[in-house]
């Protein structure tokens, strides 16, 4: 079992994360106030000491702990520390992004430091934005100088600031992005803040007092892990992101999440990048780097060396992935610019519609903008191979999409999700993208292989970049199609699909939609079949008992169905729609020739 720290952002982002594994967790927070939706989770509300949470780690055995409190939440961090190390058990510490320091303003070591700061450069008047609970501790600066101080317009905040005797006509309250708001109206010399991170508007806050020409005093965030108590013998992973928080549990709890995630081939590309960078120009062979991912998060990622190379294994996860255990490598040279080549087994584009003219390395925008991030854009060239690239590339789209000689190296996100929507859309949209700059008159999109197999002889003359599968979503599919001004699209359905999307499924996908029993009597009706459907498990099932002489019209009525709800995804095109039967039988509708079209 995991315990999830939170009434955070991060605390919410932990949360999402863990909700896709289907499995029972807690989330703790100090109090009700952060809404927050689980449906797996147990919520745990108030504040806990030591004994406390030593008791509720036992209570619900928990073999986990994720620390994604504040950062300034010191004795929370410290206590989380203790308890970790007591009852034997690993924390992930979720860390906020952090923007690169900024010189510019000037850095306090806590708020002492900052009233000392603020008078030393003569502020007499301060917007101070870091919250209620320490009004008490800027008490020395705000006896003797005009302050102002943001909270929250609840009452707790009202009580603490009561209690602190802060003049009352001076608290001002936050709302959604007013911090430039509040400058033009109160017109201070400074603000003061936390060092809050990016997902607590710290630079929203300073670019709002840049603008504005008012100065900017900073609270470094404290250190984690704190110095008291030693941590020694508590084990600590640290990310800062749900990618690496994900990959985390996978190491530390393997059975929480029934499947486990992976890499792209763009992130093992990067790794070994950076890794021989890292040895080609400090001496080092670290056994795991960091890489960035495009969403700003940072992972570590084992990695290997040999002569004149370093390496990285394809981590698959649990997806069905052909590229999944081979080596990618990465060898890196000075160079007058960056500039990234292909080596061995990366294949090569040969037609238009990608990112890159024919000609050039099947390497995709997304894992070149993440070496370039990764290596700093430094003029260095760097060479990609994978080992056994090209064997691995016939089990893949490459050909019908005229990728030769190898694998592409790819990657949106980064990771891999197994079974990944995303993933598999965007190789639809890459399907299609390559379809329309084949020129072809027309696309065809089926549900898989085998209803491909079936159309392609309605259509001998359209090339192979033509035919693009969908799988389950027929509605993306469509919705592509008219985004990228198909004017022609065939529509291939086998029955089991047909009449989902006949009762207005656009996912077709079994956790999505399901068979309707009382639809289909209903188009049977319309079709005037009399058959009893009671029975049945599978839709296929009616081909066994249709009469041959009511075929065409029950076709007609699913195929009028299919069309009213697909049709108006393609509006500025001709939609055929064709239902295949298991023998490969192939009906449109009656008034329908799609060889013709």
């Amino acid at each position: 079992m995991i315990l999830v720290f939170g009434g955070t952002t991060e605390g919410r982002r932990a949360a999402e994360v863990l909700e896709e594994a289907g499995t029972p967790y807690f989330y703790s927070t100090r109090t009700d106030g952060q809404a927050v939706e689980l449906v797996n989770g147990t919520r745990l509300s108030g504040g806990m000491d030591v004994p406390q949470m030593v008791d509720c780690c036992r209570r619900h055995a928990i073999r986990l702990i994720v620390d994604a409190a504040h950062p300034f939440a010191e004795e929370l961090h410290r206590n989380l520390l203790f308890v970790a190390k007591h009852i034997g058990v690993p924390i992930v510490r979720y860390n906020r992004l952090f923007p690169p320091r900024d010189e510019t303003l000037t850095w306090c070591k806590g708020y002492h430091d900052a009233i000392t700061k603020l008078e030393a450069q003569g502020i007499e008047s301060l917007l101070a934005l870091t919250g209620v609970n320490n009004i008490g501790t800027l008490r020395p600066y705000w006896q003797r100088h005009q302050c102002w101080v943001r909270i929250l317009n609840r009452s707790f905040s009202q009580m603490v600031a009561r209690k602190a005797s802060f003049p009352e006509d001076h608290l001002v309250y936050y709302e959604q992005d007013d911090t430039r708001q509040l400058l033009e109206q109160l017109k201070p010399q400074a603000i003061l803040t936390k060092e809050s991170g990016e997902s607590g508007g710290f630079v929203e806050k300073v670019e709002a007092a840049k603008a504005m020409g008012v100065k900017v005093f900073v609270i470094e965030r404290p250190e984690y892990p704190p110095r008291t108590p030693n941590p020694q013998n508590v084990h600590i992973e640290y990310v800062n992101g749900p990618h690496g928080l994900r990959r985390a549990v996978e190491q530390l709890l393997p059975e929480f999440f029934p499947l486990h995630s992976g890499l792209t081939t763009g992130t093992c590309a990067t790794a070994a990048a950076v890794a021989q960078a890292i040895r080609v120009f400090r001496g080092q062979t670290p056994e795991q780097v960091p890489v960035v991912l495009p969403d700003g998060e940072t992972i570590h990622v084992p990695v290997t060396y040999a002569d004149g190379y370093a390496a990285c294994i394809k981590e698959a996860g649990d997806d069905p992935d052909v590229t999944g255990g081979l080596e990618i490598r990465a060898k890196v040279e000075r160079s007058e610019r960056f500039e990234i080549a292909s080596g061995e087994g990366v294949g090569t584009i040969t037609l238009p519609g990608f990112d890159y003219p024919a000609g050039s390395p099947a390497i995709n925008k997304g894992p070149r903008e993440m070496m370039r991030r990764n290596l700093g854009d430094r003029p260095l060239r760097v060479t990609i191979s994978v080992q056994g690239g090209a064997e691995a590339a016939k089990r893949t789209f490459n050909p019908r999409l005229g990728i030769e000689g190898g694998i592409s190296i790819i990657g949106v996100s980064g990771i891999v999700k197994p079974f990944s929507e995303e993933a598999f859309i965007d190789s639809i949209r890459k399907c299609m993208t390559i379809a329309k700059a084949s020129g072809s008159a027309r696309v065809v999109i089926n549900s898989g292989g085998k209803s491909e197999r079936f159309v392609k002889s309605l259509y001998p003359d359209l090339p192979a970049q033509a035919f693009v599968e969908y799988g389950n979503y027929v509605g993306e599919a469509l919705k592509m199609a008219d985004q990228l001004h198909i004017g022609r699209v065939t529509l291939g359905v086998m029955l089991g699909k047909a009449v989902k999307l006949a009762a207005g499924h656009l996912d077709t996908h079994s956790r999505k939609s399901t068979m309707d029993l009382g639809f289909i009597g209903q188009m049977l009706a319309e079709a005037g079949v009399g058959i009893d459907i009671s029975g049945i498990t599978l839709a296929r099932e009616l081909w066994e008992r249709m009469p041959a002489d009511r075929l065409q019209p029950f076709c007609d009525v699913v195929i009028g169905h299919c069309r009213e709800h697909c049709a108006p995804l393609l509006p500025q095109g001709q939609l055929t729609i064709l239902l295949i039967g298991d023998d490969g039988t192939i009906y449109s509708q009656s008034q329908e020739h799609p060889q013709g079209r």
